[in-house]
């Protein structure tokens, strides 16, 4: 094997090793959820356990200076207790999705985000949008359409996930914090809350650490579940080309997606439909980000 293929095997496998734990995390907040405890619970544990593993990541990686000097401007911390606010409600509603079969509208939420992002992108910041983002964007839209008329209603878990997430993405993208420096003072913030509510519920008897070994050890695994992929996704995502990262972000609603089918979740004709657009559209957006990044490769070499 060459140093170059070397050079790219190990962050290629970081990066589907974040996007697969990421997908199939459901499995997690399932066996979570099968020991008692509701979302509110095991958000209440991933900020307590988070917390711990994003200050080692801290520590590890020697980002005490810039955590200091994040916390000393009022600014960006006021952008991070946004951008915490929007990951709750985020990680919440997810918790809660996959807990009450609902992971297919959670895989369709996580397929539309980048597509969204990037409409923000055009809308927002005035990126430019080509034609490959155009018909991204409007396969995106039919399928959420058609979901709509396959549930009968408004897809709503799928598009809170998906604006919740993206406008996350928009607010981090104005934070001058690396990830997991960002991720840490998020956690900070809402770990007094978190802590207050598992004591509440411990004490009350309400809570389920302390019920038996095996749920303690599964709510322990927030931690881990939540900060592992992260710290993974922003090692890989330095040594990737964006058409690879492109790729790789649609494994972990695909994962979501399979999940959902095995456990017999409804998947009628309309609704397959409805996500045969929606692949679409992830093909096209990954189509879009191999040429940019072939177009940049091309321009950056010597003539």
């Amino acid at each position: 094997m060459s140093d170059r293929q070397a050079d790219v095997r190990a962050p290629l496998l970081a990066g589907t090793a974040c996007y697969g734990i990421w997908g199939l995390s459901p499995l997690v907040f399932q066996a979570i959820g099968r020991t008692g405890a509701d979302a509110w619970e095991i958000i209440g544990h991933r900020a307590v356990w988070g917390v711990l593993w994003a200050a080692a990541l801290v520590l590890l990686a020697r980002q005490g200076p810039a955590v200091r000097q994040a916390l000393r401007r009022p600014r960006t911390v006021g952008l991070l207790m946004l951008s915490t606010v929007l990951i709750v409600v985020n990680w919440t509603l997810f918790v809660w999705a996959v807990n009450n079969g609902r992971t297919l509208e959670t895989s369709l939420g996580y397929y539309l985000n980048p597509l969204l992002s990037m409409a923000a992108g055009a809308w927002l910041f005035r990126e430019k949008l080509d034609r490959f983002g155009g018909a991204a964007i409007a396969a995106a839209a039919a399928g959420v359409a058609l979901q709509g008329l396959a549930l009968g209603a408004v897809p709503l878990i799928s598009l809170v996930l998906a604006f919740s997430f993206a406008a996350y993405g928009i607010i981090r993208k104005g934070v001058s914090v690396d990830a997991q420096t960002g991720l840490f003072i998020e956690c900070l913030l809402i770990v007094p809350f978190g802590l207050a509510y598992v004591l509440w519920l411990e004490r009350t008897g309400a809570g389920h650490f302390l019920a038996a070994p095996a749920s303690a050890l599964w709510l322990l695994a927030t931690g881990p579940v939540t900060v592992a992929p992260l710290m993974l996704f922003s090692w890989a995502a330095r040594r990737l080309p964006l058409s690879t990262v492109g790729f790789l972000q649609f494994l972990a609603p695909t994962l979501s997606f399979c999940i959902g089918v095995s456990q017999g979740e409804d998947l009628n004709p309309l609704r397959v439909l409805s996500f045969v657009f929606i692949w679409t559209g992830a093909a096209v957006y990954a189509m879009g980000a191999w040429r940019r990044s072939r177009a940049l490769k091309l321009s950056a070499a010597p003539a």
